[in-house]
């Protein structure tokens, strides 16, 4: 349970104790997030090689799907006209998309970069 709850806190894989963002952004205002280099606790190096994060693009790609699924589904309950159906996931898809950003590349580091578990 506690490395779902460092995925969501942004912690480094390694230690659990450094942040992996420097910075959140906020999409109102174009501001994308900002990784830290290395974890400032432990000094784990968060890009291994060039490229590294080139995958999580496609888990962003499926957390975005996945919302869009689900916000059409529940305003199919309230509307069924094209352009509020339209508009809603598209602002929608615009919000989340630095949460979608920080979520991907954190579960994208966890999969292949996550601490040792010892049994």
């Amino acid at each position: 349970m506690s490395q779902i709850t460092d995925i969501f806190t942004e912690k480094c894989p390694k230690c659990g104790k450094g942040h992996v963002f420097a910075k959140k952004g906020n999409p109102l205002l174009f501001q994308m997030p900002r990784m830290e280099t290395n974890c400032p606790v432990c000094g784990h190096k968060f890009e291994r090689e060039p490229g590294y994060f080139f995958g999580s693009m496609f888990v962003s790609y499926a957390l975005t799907v996945g919302e869009m699924i689900i916000v059409f589904l529940i305003m199919q309950f309230f509307t069924t006209k094209f352009a509020i159906l339209f508009g809603t996931i598209a602002l929608l898809a615009v919000l989340l998309s630095t949460f979608n950003f920080r979520l991907s590349r954190m579960l994208w580091i966890y999969m292949f970069d996550g601490r040792e578990r010892s049994l």
